[in-house]
């Protein structure tokens, strides 16, 4: 049964002089890309598929360096789009992010509606995996459009009740013949207990 796992970028280096999609992994998060080699599946994967985004690129280097793989970039599983607001502070940041949650047929302060990032994200993996390819695949992206994808394999209505944990650095796996979730959000760094 080949499985996907869709990987979240772990902590970035926050700096509100350079656009979103180009902040890179901060110490921690590179810290904590590395301690996922040492999980059980990723041995599995035979194919690395990222974000074009900085972040996801550097999370999906350290996975790909691993394993001997190339890391295929995939510039339309970006984050949403939240160009029209630039930074947030992080409690500003949360609280716009419930509203996109909760109104996915509506553009919260000109961010991308969730409807539609989660129609890109679907239709991007649904691409990648029609091509074929034997093996598990990991994609690497983010939490927001993650957890789009989450509620849509789910079957789920979209809401921010199946987000990822804060912090970033997460996975899902799903089957990709059945499109069905394995499991929800686990971290990436920590080992699951028996």
């Amino acid at each position: 049964m080949p499985i996907a796992y869709y990987i979240t970028h772990p902590q970035v280096q926050i700096d509100p002089a350079i656009p979103v999609p180009d902040w890179g992994l901060s110490d921690v998060g590179r810290a904590r890309a590395h301690a996922m080699l040492s999980q059980p599946w990723v041995g599995s994967i035979r194919h690395v598929v990222s974000s074009g985004e900085r972040k996801a690129v550097e999370t999906a280097e350290v996975l790909g360096q691993h394993l001997d793989l190339a890391v295929q970039v995939r510039v339309k599983m970006h984050e949403n789009d939240r160009s029209a607001t630039g930074f947030l502070p992080p409690p500003e940041f949360e609280a716009v992010a419930d509203q996109f949650f909760a109104n996915p047929y509506e553009s919260i302060r000109g961010w991308e509606r969730a409807i539609d990032a989660q129609h890109r994200v679907v239709s991007e993996v649904e691409a990648m995996l029609d091509a074929g390819g034997a093996g598990d695949v990991a994609f690497v992206g983010h939490g927001g459009v993650g957890t789009l994808l989450l509620l849509s394999l789910s079957g789920k209505q979209i809401s921010r009740q199946s987000d990822q944990p804060p912090g970033g650095g997460n996975y899902f796996a799903f089957d990709i013949a059945a499109r069905r979730v394995i499991h929800g959000w686990r971290p990436i760094d920590r080992l699951e207990q028996p």
